[in-house]
């Protein structure tokens, strides 16, 4: 039910107005709603950015450690004109997404299947779970220099990375949404027949995908991390390297140049995720907080 709705069952509107004028003012309340959020988001931004340049002007913090947002900008600028000093900046995040991507699909998809088999298998669930806990508690920044060592300076070390680091978020979140299925459906499905592969298919997964997409959401800059600090640690392209060589320099426009060019991509990611799980789950009731 709309806030329009509501609102007339209290009062809000006068007796006999049409669905359409209460569908009709719900749009617009939606619409000033969503321009108010912009709004206050822009300006929040903004704000920030003036203060940090001020403040960097002023001597109130030294440019040098923290720059200013007219010089990272600048760097910006410079890197998509004129490229950088180790490549185009292009092939640089190109390097970065596809390690990224790689590593984001290849940990979710077997992070689901995993989780969603142990949770359905409680005998398989006791043996195994004392192995993922032991490897999930090793710092993954540990592995990168492991991995680059076993793998090489190439792709597969920083997939590899980002596959560690996206797998335990996934498998942990679907896990534990099977375990938390609705008990009551369960049964009447077993009720009417439903087989094994049925129950899983038809029930369990899909009151599990909340769950998953919560996980899906931030699993994707965990990829991003574990390519970049797969980078940093040793490649020969990628983001991560180009903050490898500003830190070196003692660049700080450069280190939070690329700093923003993450979060444009992180934000990307998590715009188109939003996407393909309002596709996936129209069946779901809307948020709380895109009925108010």
């Amino acid at each position: 039910m709309t806030d329009a709705a509501i609102d007339i069952r209290a009062g809000a509107f006068k007796p006999g107005t049409s669905d359409a004028e209460i569908e009709a003012a719900a749009a617009r309340a939606s619409q000033r709603r969503r321009r108010t959020v912009i709004f206050w988001r822009v300006a929040i931004l903004v704000a920030f950015l003036g203060l940090w340049e001020i403040a960097a002007r002023l001597a109130w913090i030294d440019p040098f450690f923290y720059a200013m947002p007219s010089a990272i900008a600048e760097r910006l600028y410079e890197w998509t004109t004129e490229g950088t000093s180790e490549g185009p900046l292009w092939y640089h995040l190109y390097v970065t997404m596809e390690e990224s991507v790689i590593g984001f699909v290849t940990g979710s998809v077997a992070g689901i299947i995993i989780g969603v088999a142990l949770g359905r298998n409680r005998m398989a669930a006791d043996i195994f779970s004392i192995y993922i806990k032991v490897i999930n508690s090793i710092p993954r920044v540990v592995l990168a220099p492991i991995f680059i060592m076993i793998l090489g300076l190439g792709l597969a070390s920083k997939v590899a990375l980002a596959f560690v680091m996206v797998f335990f978020v996934v498998f942990h979140n679907a896990f534990q949404g099977v375990r938390e299925a609705d008990r009551a459906m369960i049964a009447n499905a077993r009720i009417l027949g439903a087989s094994n592969w049925q129950l899983t298919r038809s029930v369990i997964v899909p009151s599990a995908m909340s769950w998953i997409f919560a996980s899906l959401h931030v699993s994707f800059g965990f990829a991003i991390i574990g390519a970049i600090v797969g980078e940093f640690v040793g490649s020969r392209y990628g983001i991560g390297l180009l903050i490898n060589i500003a830190k070196g320099s003692f660049d700080a426009a450069g280190m939070y140049a690329a700093i923003v060019i993450v979060m444009v991509v992180a934000l990307g990611a998590e715009y188109l995720m939003t996407m393909v799980e309002d596709r996936l789950a129209k069946w779901r009731p809307q948020p709380l907080h895109e009925t108010q």
